[in-house]
């Protein structure tokens, strides 16, 4: 194959693919890159990790047709590092690549094209389209909320399902839940019930950034494609049950704290700087019409901050993480953000306003 490309159309291609292929390989081919020069006057770039894929087209000059693959993180440095502005001369023959722009020349080693791996899609029978904007907003107002435990598999990802109309993304780590609501699109009628993983989660929304229109999604119970312009990314699901997250989303708390959400973080963020590692734990005190925030470390000695707020209900005191409650806190975009209560031991709701697409739901802690 030989083709030539501009150096920042082929670093932002690379940069979009190399960052699904996972430093330590056992496997060698995993941590190449597909470089295929195409007669239409393209390369395509591809990257897996077996779970998840990275497919991407872009305009090239081709002189000659074919398909190798090379070092993903090797090329894109090398593309990095070359002067802006410059052109990419690939060529591969033998079982080496060279890459020449300007006065550089880089000789890397190849492995056959034939030993790629590529995710099998299978049938994809769900099909619909979302605007990248309202994926992004899905994305971030939930992904915060996703388990890290390797044990409990089925949470490490958002969970995706249609119901009442509406298509709904819900991510929980048992401590903390986020839930967001958006129109259910034409053509997600049926659609089974998935898990999309963390990884394919990061990697989607690095992509959307970069786009303006709308996102093709399609799926089947095992298998998930985003079609984004010029990219596509393919991720296989997880494979487990997703709990009854409803069950946790309290109904019946009746006691309504209102105030600023950017107030009320930065008032947690600070008393919580003398908090220890482990407990993290932050104590509110409500009053009427005021909040007093306290954290009382047994190394560094006591801190409160009082905060104005609209609160008309009995006293209560009852604790939470501070880097649970501030993350949830970051996601609220309004003036205010509302807190339904019930007592100290029971999950405690935060959302906007009742019409508010988002809502988060938050385990307290002894404090």
């Amino acid at each position: 194959m030989k083709a030539t490309i501009e150096r920042a159309t082929l670093l932002k291609s690379l940069s979009h693919v190399q960052s699904v292929v996972e430093r330590r390989n056992t496997i060698p081919i995993l941590s190449n890159v597909l470089v295929e020069a195409k007669e239409d006057g393209s390369i395509r770039l591809m990257a897996t990790d077996l779970d998840l894929q990275v497919d991407e087209s872009v305009a090239a000059n081709v002189a000659q047709a074919g398909a190798t693959t090379v070092s993903a993180h090797t090329l894109f440095d090398i593309v990095r590092k070359l002067p802006e502005g410059s052109q990419v001369e690939l060529t591969a023959a033998e079982g080496k690549m060279q890459v020449n722009s300007g006065r550089s020349r880089f000789n890397l080693s190849t492995l056959p094209r034939d030993d790629f791996p590529v995710i099998a899609e299978g049938d994809l029978p769900t099909r619909f389209e979302l605007p990248a904007a309202t994926l992004r907003q899905v994305i971030d107002k939930t992904r915060f909320a996703i388990s890290t435990e390797e044990t409990r598999y089925y949470l490490m990802g958002i969970f995706l399902h249609v119901a009442d109309d509406l298509l709904k993304a819900a991510a929980t780590d048992g401590h903390r839940l986020a839930r967001v609501t958006v129109p259910k699109p034409d053509g997600a009628d049926g659609m089974p019930d998935v898990i999309v993983p963390r990884k394919c989660v990061a990697e989607l929304r690095k992509l959307l950034d970069e786009v303006e229109g709308t996102v093709e999604v399609s799926l089947s119970p095992t298998k998930v494609r985003f079609g984004l312009g010029s990219a596509v990314l393919t991720s296989k699901l997880i494979d487990g049950t997703f709990p009854d997250y409803n069950r946790v989303i309290p109904t019946a708390n009746d006691k309504l704290l209102k105030l600023d959400p950017k107030s009320f973080m930065q008032g947690v963020d600070r008393v919580s700087t003398i908090a220890s590692e482990k407990t993290r734990a932050v104590k509110m005190s409500l009053d009427r019409d005021k909040v007093t925030l306290s954290v009382t470390s047994p190394e560094n000695g006591l801190a409160t901050e009082e905060l104005p707020a609209d609160y008309g209900s009995d006293g209560l005191e009852i604790g939470f993480n501070a880097r649970y409650l501030m993350d949830i806190l970051h996601e609220i975009e309004g003036d205010s953000v509302e807190v339904h209560l019930a007592d100290a031991a029971a999950p405690t709701l935060l959302r906007e306003n009742d019409k508010s697409n988002a809502l988060y739901v938050l385990m307290p802690m002894r404090v």
